[in-house]
């Protein structure tokens, strides 16, 4: 009997996005950090990711890094966000490379790749206007002058980040701008850098247009590869699988009810307020997950239903004439919010496809961007959390 809640995994997808994208980037001259982050460095999904020629694999969190380490992933390991002093021992010891921004934090890496008898190779983000990580660009000579002075340090790279706290887009002008910055760098300081990490998988529009990727060697890559979407309007790239995962949940409940709860209202178990239209009884279908499991808002039906609401272990349907029984299975899309929680939780059981993806690059034309909430019926739009 199939265990729910659960994710299905086509590893064949996965892999087949990760070969185009690492096919279109390279034609620019462009390698792929495959970001491994959303799925919390699912070994299988690690193992596709470097069957695809993926060289390297990014995580933010050390503990997924040490995963990928300890199973023997033959990938260069980046830590993808800057370390905490308390992670600097374990990110000495399990990642080749880590981003630092922070001159205290690669003195202690120092530090500790000496006592390990280590070289512990560092890539130094730049900000370009996003304001995230990174240093100013004023203040990167400086910043370089005194890592060439920690012992057991290696400067591998210069990064930049676009378009995940900020919005920031990196258009044309703002990749040579951080293009010539780089190259000014490496001749003052006679420097040849692996990794020139120039975002993220907000640059897919940038990487198609531009003619020349100047001093951009490297890009990281996680939504784009695993849900076949850019992140600057989360949309669909052409010839990639944007179905690689499916959440599916178990029906606990069908019956025909009001639409509209009756009897004195107030907030939820969230805090919200919920407003609703009478749309008479309506057929009501409840599934056995909820927001422990998923990030529900960010879950599209693959049949023609209505998300009314959720609680922390409930998705409550409007499954229009579609006559459900408990023990049917219900089946959505995900964006990358939902991929993440529901990879995350411990509640939702994670299979996979090995076989060969049998149907051509998902051409529905739905858009599952961040903040998109257009699976939900028009009653619910003031709550922010369904």
């Amino acid at each position: 009997m199939a265990v729910l809640p659960r994710v299905e995994i086509n590893l064949e997808k996965i892999r087949h996005n990760a070969k185009t994208l690492k096919q279109l980037f390279g034609r620019k001259g462009i390698s792929i950090t495959g970001v491994v982050k959303g799925v919390t460095a699912d070994l299988n999904i690690a193992g596709a990711l470097v069957e695809a020629g993926i060289t390297s694999l990014a995580d933010s969190k050390i503990a997924n890094i040490e995963k990928m380490r300890k199973a023997g992933i033959k990938a260069d390991l980046i830590l993808l966000r800057s370390p905490g002093i308390s992670e600097v021992e374990k990110t000495v010891r399990y990642a080749d490379i880590s981003m630092n921004t922070e001159l205290d934090t690669i003195r202690a890496l120092s530090a500790e790749a000496v006592r390990q008898q280590k070289t512990h190779k560092i890539i130094l983000m730049v900000e370009m206007g996003d304001l995230r990580e990174g240093i100013l660009l004023k203040d990167a000579p400086a910043m370089i002058r005194e890592i060439f002075t920690c012992p057991g340090i290696e400067l591998a790279g210069i990064g930049t980040n676009f378009a995940c706290f900020g919005g920031v887009l990196p258009t044309e002008q703002k990749m040579q701008t951080f293009s010539r910055f780089v190259q000014a760098m490496q001749e003052l300081f006679s420097l040849k850098l692996p990794y020139v990490s120039g975002g993220n998988s907000a640059n897919y529009n940038w990487a198609v247009k531009t003619k020349d990727a100047e001093a951009v060697n490297n890009v990281r890559l996680g939504e784009s590869i695993l849900l076949g979407r850019e992140t600057s309007g989360g949309h669909i790239i052409p010839s990639l699988y944007q179905d690689a995962f499916c959440f599916v949940a178990e029906v606990i409940e069908s019956k025909i009810k009001p639409s509209v709860p009756y009897g004195t209202i107030g907030k939820n178990a969230f805090g919200e307020q919920v407003t609703f239209i009478d749309r008479g009884n309506r057929r009501r279908t409840i599934i056995s997950a909820g927001r422990h499991d998923v990030l529900v808002s960010g879950l599209t039906p693959v049949r023609p239903f209505h998300i009314i609401g959720s609680s922390s272990d409930h998705i409550i349907l409007d499954t229009k004439d579609a006559v459900l029984v408990p023990g049917d299975e219900v089946r959505f899309y995900m964006n990358y919010g939902a991929m993440l929680r529901a990879m995350t939780s411990p509640y939702v059981y994670k299979t996979y496809v090995h076989g060969a993806a049998t149907t051509e690059p998902y051409k529905q034309q739905f858009l599952l961007s961040r903040g998109t909430r257009q699976n939900r019926p028009p009653e619910t739009e003031k709550n922010p959390a369904n």
